[in-house]
């Protein structure tokens, strides 16, 4: 199961609240024989175990297991973290900023989020945590490596870390922190706005209108572009996915999603009017962009509306619903699969940039093989088959881009597909101004 550290909505594209319903078995349903066989199994455990364990214990023992077995993305939540997980909606948590997951009883990362203490400790997507504070955790849970990793802000943990092309295991010191981290950041440069969508939390959309808005007071005219930056980011709540993509868009759908029986459809639309004005838009994702994350770039990539820049995307393209159970838990289960506005779902194959630009800044480049859901265990197949070749992730360079992580810091560039993506910003701008820029169109909030 893919999760953030005290179990944030890492690679969560929907988060729905439904509330938990019972139903009975009908006379002559071959389950009662599974569910006989498992009250027999209940009843020796709790009679025979070399110790005494409670009943609550075996019962959501049992509930975890039965949901573990499904996808990476179903999981059971006890009280602890279903408070965690309604605490990270709202954008700010206690961590390290690590998204994780279980591979063969290691932990490995995902993608550390921007900015966060793991990020600033040098901690990297691909690398393999073994060590905490000393302790040897390959072989336990995720939960259990990640309640040892938690602690009071401010104080430190020594995480051991196997890095695929280092000679020797690397000890990383983290200071915990409570991340506040910003949905959208906003700068500008070259005259281009670029706005950084950290995560989808409540705040999403209207945090990106204000960046806009403070783009242009910034220059006192609109930009000659927009750089959407959705690199690293895990997803979040569907609504703020459609509500991002609806800033960029005029009309159209947006994303759909398709649960069990082929009548469970429901698409979500875009409104009127374009708050970016039609402008240039290019769209950064690489192997961290999830979910949520996912459904923005494929929308714009769709609608023609946005040049998507970077490397392929990782490929979630589920949702999940969190259903309240009683007790103050959860569980949070794949009810449904979403599709972009052509019919495609990016499940397993994600979204592929039309620009493949490699992160040739990223010293590690060569090394280290990004993780993204095709690599997870027990992975939602998708339904129309994706080429294999899509699949593949060798690290090897564009053999168009050719220069070294040194050479780029010495020329000042520290983000080669940031500096690639305002490059192709400053050439499409006079394309468009020659042509007729759309006059600015009214926005919607």
């Amino acid at each position: 199961m893919a999760k953030h550290l005290f179990r944030s909505l890492a690679l969560v594209s929907a988060v729905a609240l439904v509330p938990a319903a019972t139903a009975a078995f009908s006379a002559g349903d071959s389950s009662i024989r599974e569910f006989d066989e498992f009250m027999t199994v209940f009843n020796r455990v709790r009679s025979e175990y070399v110790e005494q364990v409670d009943d609550k214990t075996l019962i959501r023992g049992a509930i975890d297991g039965m949901l573990a077995s499904l996808d990476p993305h179903s999981s059971y939540m006890d009280e602890r973290g279903y408070r965690s997980l309604m605490t990270t909606t709202e954008g700010n948590y206690a961590g390290l900023g690590l998204n994780v997951t279980l591979e063969d009883g290691a932990v490995k990362i995902i993608t550390p989020t921007e900015d966060s203490p793991g990020a600033k400790a040098g901690i990297k997507a691909g690398d393999y945590i073994t060590h905490v504070n000393g302790k040897f955790i390959v072989g336990g849970t995720l939960d259990e490596a990640v309640d040892m990793m938690r602690g009071p802000p401010g104080t430190s943990v020594k995480l051991t870390i196997v890095r695929p092309g280092a000679d020797k295991p690397l000890d990383i010191t983290v200071t915990r922190a409570v991340i506040e981290l910003p949905a959208v950041k906003w700068e500008v440069k070259n005259g281009v706005g670029i706005i950084n969508v950290n995560t989808f939390s409540r705040e999403t959309t209207e945090e990106t209108l204000s960046a806009i808005a403070s783009i242009e007071r910034s220059l006192g005219h609109a930009p000659i572009g927009y750089v959407l930056d959705l690199r690293g980011n895990p997803g979040g709540l569907l609504d703020q996915a459609v509500g991002l993509s609806d800033v960029f868009l005029e009309r159209g759908e947006i994303v759909s999603q398709r649960g069990r029986n082929k009548a469970d459809i429901e698409r979500y639309y875009a409104r009127p009017g374009d708050n970016t004005h039609g402008l240039p838009v290019v769209v950064l994702v690489d192997a961290g962009t999830a979910s949520a994350a996912e459904i923005v770039a494929g929308a714009l990539q769709d609608h023609h509306r946005g040049l998507v820049m970077g490397e392929r995307s990782f490929g979630k393209g589920s949702v999940q619903s969190l259903i309240v159970l009683p007790g103050n838990t959860a569980m949070r289960l794949t009810t449904a699969r979403y599709f972009t506005p052509s019919g495609r779902s990016v499940q397993e194959g994600g979204i592929a940039p039309d620009i493949e630009v490699p992160q040739l800044s990223d010293p590690d480049l060569k090394d280290r093989r990004n993780l993204r859901e095709s690599d997870l265990r027990r992975h939602l197949v998708n339904e129309a088959k994706v080429d294999d070749a899509i699949l593949m992730d060798d690290g090897k360079p564009d053999p168009r881009f050719t220069a070294t992580a040194d050479e780029l810091k010495k020329k000042g560039i520290d983000d080669f597909q940031l500096h690639y993506a305002l490059q192709t910003i400053t050439r499409l701008a006079p394309t468009r101004q020659a042509a007729g820029a759309p006059a600015r169109a009214g926005g919607k909030r």
